[in-house]
């Protein structure tokens, strides 16, 4: 009797089987199979396998996922019962907690740590459930928690000769001090890996990996810190490695982990490690001022993305997709395009919306990019709501810094002194960083100094940006002070110092291209000019001086026609569908 019931259970597996890699995959037929497979009493080892992939089929192909927990859950509990069964037992343990994670992280905690604690003999599966918890303990900002298990992580895998598992483990460690702005104790680190790194002798194709990681990391480290000249050597090696990575000859990512089995991750597959290296150029790009190159970035990456998703649409895929949308509004505003700014602020939207987790981290940055567009519109009262909306759900300090410093500039284009007068200690450029906020905050002081007829005050300020924004490359800032310089020296009835300033402001803006700088360059050379009695020149600036005009004023026109502008009335809450019918814009001409 007992054979016959193997018979069939082992019958019921086969034919399971072959349902679920039949073309197409009856994938109904294959998950009755293996619900029957229960009927007739198998061992536990076979039970516990086939819980794991019921559930993990009810996971990929249903919505079910009750059901699948239930499954995994089962597969976990009976798979504690069996010796050396630890593939099922730790990938039921992993997949379970991954399904906790999303509404009990307490539970799915406990699940790990018991997990932890039964595979000290397994490499791969106790370093992979030390990252897992590592990460839940890092979305949920306890750090210091997070850091430790890494630490832990990094000690077992060098107990365990697994190398390079050690210096991932390191590299994550330096991510997350990078995450908490703890520049002082990520050094140390950084010069850890970098020495692991350089010397290593193992596999070459996983000593590419880790370099790509660290430069990576560096990149970042360098820009979160405003460094955009520093920042040029680094990057240019990870274009160099990431071009390696992708060359046709590299191997298939199962073969780059090599046979160890305690080194067989990779911090992320080589098709998103592209898309990354992409979107830290664009940030890079951006930073720098150079629109046009941070322009064709995004588009390359974007189409990247959207092939990915096509076969595999993972989560971090979105992120990719959110922040180089992100970043690339910013700078069609820059560029003076309002509609095309507006058009990816919706999209970036529309990829939130159904997602409350994404949302969430990515509200403040929403808010943000709706504050700016907004000024560019001189929709000045959304504006405000804006950026104090971004003030409201942000708790990190650079982008609580750059929506104050804009908001400072819609106070002072709405004179409102008061409001203005609050908000400048909070914008002091003594206590701020990075390197680039600090040289925008003396821009804006030299601004409001400008509005108060303060010149010599202005010119004290702004010759502070010029000289910090030189000294990283930050060619918009540059350009902004020089022109704002040239209106004071005009103001001052200095035209040839005015005309040394404004010359290059507008070369430099057309370069970025900035063309509200252009817009402003444009009418104190047409002015200077006319002052000269050079009116070939005059005429010429003021065609240029029209022309900006007329485009920016086409654009804002169509701007105010789209459904997507009354994103600007959105401050709380779920994001609101788009109307089709807009109401009358509330924005005034341009100034």
């Amino acid at each position: 009797m007992a054979s016959q019931q193997d018979a069939w259970y082992l019958s019921l597996l086969g034919l399971a089987e072959n349902f679920r890699t039949s073309n197409p995959p009856n994938i109904k037929a294959c998950i009755q199979c293996l619900q029957a497979v229960f009927h007739f009493k198998p061992p536990p080892k076979v039970e516990a396998r086939t819980h794991l992939q019921l559930g993990n089929i009810l996971l990929t192909h249903t919505k079910n996922t009750d059901l699948a927990r239930s499954h995994l859950e089962q597969a976990w509990g009976l798979s504690q019962n069996i010796q050396t069964f630890d593939d099922v037992k730790f990938e039921a343990a992993s997949v379970v907690a991954e399904l906790y994670e999303q509404n009990d992280t307490n539970i799915c905690k406990k699940i790990l740590i018991k997990a932890i604690e039964v595979s000290q003999h397994h490499v791969y599966w106790h370093c992979r459930l030390i990252f897992q918890l590592a990460q839940i303990h890092a979305s949920e900002k306890n750090i210091s928690v997070a850091n430790s298990l890494l630490e832990i992580g990094s000690d077992y895998a060098q107990v365990n000769n697994a190398n390079y598992t050690k210096v991932l483990f390191i590299l994550s460690r330096c991510m997350l001090l990078l995450i908490e702005k703890k520049f002082t104790e990520v050094h140390p680190l950084f010069n850890t890996a970098s020495r692991h790194v350089e010397s290593w002798e193992g596999n070459h194709f996983q000593k590419e990996y880790l370099r790509v990681y660290l430069l990576v990391l560096q990149v970042c480290y360098f820009l979160m810190a405003g460094q955009v000249k520093s920042v040029k050597s680094v990057l240019k090696q990870l274009q160099q490695s990431i071009q390696t990575i992708m060359s046709p000859s590299w191997p298939s990512d199962e073969v780059v982990t090599g046979s160890n089995s305690g080194d067989m991750f990779i911090w992320m597959p080589k098709e998103h490690l592209y898309i990354l290296v992409y979107l830290v150029t664009v940030m890079h790009s951006m930073q720098a001022g150079y629109m046009e190159k941070a322009q064709k970035y995004t588009d390359k990456a974007l189409s990247q993305i959207e092939k990915l998703k096509s076969t595999d649409n993972k989560p971090i895929l979105s992120i990719f997709q959110l922040m180089l949308l992100e970043h690339i509004v910013m700078c069609r505003l820059v560029m003076g395009n309002k509609t095309t700014a507006l058009a990816e602020i919706a999209q970036a939207c529309q990829l939130c919306r159904p997602y409350p987790k994404l949302l969430k981290s990515h509200e403040a940055q929403l808010h943000t990019l709706l504050g700016l567009y907004a000024m560019s519109m001189n929709c000045m009262e959304s504006a405000e709501a804006q950026f104090l909306a971004t003030l409201r759900t942000s708790s990190e300090k650079e982008l609580c810094t750059f929506a104050n410093l804009n908001l400072a500039i819609v106070y002072l284009r709405s004179k409102r002194d008061k409001e203005l007068g609050e908000l400048m200690d909070r914008i002091n450029p003594d206590s701020l960083q990075p390197h680039s906020l600090q040289a925008a905050a003396y821009y804006v002081q030299g601004l409001q100094a400008f509005f108060g007829a303060r010149y010599n005050e202005a010119k004290r300020y702004l010759r502070e940006t010029l000289k910090m924004a030189n000294a990283e490359d930050l060619n918009r800032l540059t350009s902004c002070s020089l022109v704002l310089l040239g209106h004071i020296f005009l103001s001052l009835g200095n035209e040839r110092e005015s005309m040394n300033m404004v010359t290059p402001a507008n070369q430099l803006a057309s370069k970025i291209p900035d063309v509200h700088v252009q817009l402003w360059a444009t009418a104190i050379l047409k002015d200077l000019y006319s002052k000269n009695g050079d009116h070939n020149h005059e005429t010429e600036f003021y065609q240029m001086h029209l022309n900006f005009s007329q485009t920016l004023l086409k654009d804002h026109f169509q701007s105010t026609q789209m459904p997507e502008h009354t994103l600007i009335q959105w401050i709380q809450g779920p994001i609101p569908p788009i109307s089709a019918n807009p109401p009358p814009s509330t924005s005034r001409a341009i100034l």
